[in-house]
């Protein structure tokens, strides 16, 4: 299943900046872009789309008054030039806020956010489809896709992070807390200030160390209480 998204801005080259960034995507497409946001509410009307790369500063019709007057709220990714339209943008419940001009890097963040909330969202709506969660990790040029299923765990390296999974190890130039955030917190937990792993693939628990696929992970002080009671799925009151 594709995600369908459209891009709304005024400036035909911001649109051309997003084009490009989701031919990486094959995943993701691009149903309509529109110059002026009045046109896009006629395809909303006719089918359903799931995402929308949206500016604010329009002449026709600002990008917050376009989501206000939206009959059902896809998932919204503001894109601007201006970073003081931050806070207005979270509290209508947008799904991320990128400032112009967009990094592929931070776009990269963005896609993952938007794997996360979609393949959750669908697989909630109808349990039926078979869906496989995934994000994008980039390893030196080129971009990997990644089930989540796979996924063992996640070690920090400074300024880069390993992810270790079922097929092989992939060293991302990314911090341990941003893969973190891209990763949903039903299935993914950080244990240590060095590690995050997969809840489900833990194998074994002795004292403060994780066992994952005979490899051993230890389970940071501060991170103690929280991982037992996430581990167990209760109260570890003994830890108070």
């Amino acid at each position: 299943m594709k995600i369908k998204c459209l891009i709304i801005d005024d400036e035909p080259l911001a649109i051309t900046v997003i084009e490009t960034h989701l031919k990486s995507f094959d995943d993701i497409e691009i149903v309509a872009t529109f110059t002026n946001p009045l046109h896009a509410y006629r395809i909303l009307e006719k089918e359903k789309i799931d995402l929308i790369f949206l500016d604010i500063n329009m002449p026709q019709l600002t990008g917050f008054a376009f989501i206000e007057n939206l009959s059902y709220k896809p998932l919204i990714v503001i894109t601007t030039a201006y970073r003081e339209y931050a806070v207005k943008s979270f509290e209508l419940n947008i799904l991320d806020y990128l400032v112009k001009p967009i990094p592929f890097d931070r776009f990269v963040k963005t896609i993952n956010k938007v794997y996360q909330h979609f393949y959750a969202s669908t697989t909630k709506n109808d349990p039926g489809l078979q869906q496989e969660p995934h994000i994008f990790l980039r390893v030196n040029k080129k971009l990997i896709k990644t089930n989540l299923n796979d996924i063992l765990y996640i070690e920090s390296l400074k300024d880069y992070i390993k992810v270790i999974t079922v097929i092989g190890d992939y060293v991302v130039h990314k911090s341990l807390t941003a893969i973190t955030e891209e990763l949903p917190t039903s299935n993914f937990m950080r244990i240590h200030r060095s590690y995050t792993v997969s809840i489900n693939k833990i194998d074994a628990l002795e004292g403060n160390t994780v066992e994952i696929s005979n490899r051993k992970i230890p389970i940071g002080r501060n991170y103690t209480k929280q991982a037992k009671e996430r581990i167990f799925n209760i109260s570890d009151e003994s830890e108070d």
